[in-house]
């Protein structure tokens, strides 16, 4: 009866301690695998782990949607001017504008019209990535939105360009057809002649 007792507890004392190492095994075997054996779980560890002491990103630092809105003061904003209203509401956020050239122009001296534009923002520290869309169209994004509005004025000022939209409102540029056959428009409707009112006498 003693050997069996003597037997039974050398037993047990193994068998606890395989639990506990195996247990243990589990617990520190994700830090173990190499990461390309890691899977979904064992990566999930690994982010928690790294994010446990990171600090939280800055406001300008998270992506665009997580960004808290800026406040808008519109005592300091002169309502009577879009371009300063639009500066204000898009600050911070990010802008498209889609920008077309002249039609005569060929699609070699498009795209270099439109890099030379991109490269000229850039030297006044406005921040503008080009995407083609067309032979003679590109978008250009600007991660801050309200210096779309410095780009916008700078662009309807050069001779290649044929129109800009932004925020759903279109700009031709200064030599657009367009532009042209509206300021002719307006001419005639200025320089058309008033009737004379007749004069009492003459009924």
């Amino acid at each position: 009866m003693k050997t069996f007792m003597i037997f039974l507890s050398i037993f047990l004392l193994l068998n606890t301690n395989f639990i506990n190492e195996s247990t243990a095994t589990t617990q520190k075997s994700w830090r173990d695998k190499d990461i390309t054996d890691m899977n979904d779980a064992d990566l999930e560890h690994l982010l928690e782990e790294w994010e446990k002491d990171d600090e939280p990103l800055e406001p300008d630092e998270l992506p665009e949607h997580l960004r808290p809105s800026p406040k808008i003061d519109l005592s300091q904003i002169d309502m009577s001017n879009p371009d300063n209203v639009l500066k204000m509401t898009k600050k911070g956020k990010g802008v498209m504008m889609f920008v077309d050239v002249l039609e005569e122009l060929s699609e070699e001296e498009a795209d270099v019209v439109m890099k030379i534009w991109q490269s000229s923002l850039h030297n006044n520290h406005i921040i503008a990535e080009r995407y083609p869309i067309d032979k003679k169209r590109s978008v250009y994004l600007f991660p801050e939105g309200s210096q779309a509005i410095d780009a916008k004025n700078y662009l309807i000022e050069q001779p290649e360009l044929s129109h800009i939209t932004l925020e759903g409102q279109m700009y031709h540029g200064k030599n657009s057809k367009a532009k042209t056959a509206d300021t002719g428009a307006q001419n005639v409707l200025n320089t058309k002649p008033k009737k004379k009112n007749k004069k009492k006498s003459e009924l």
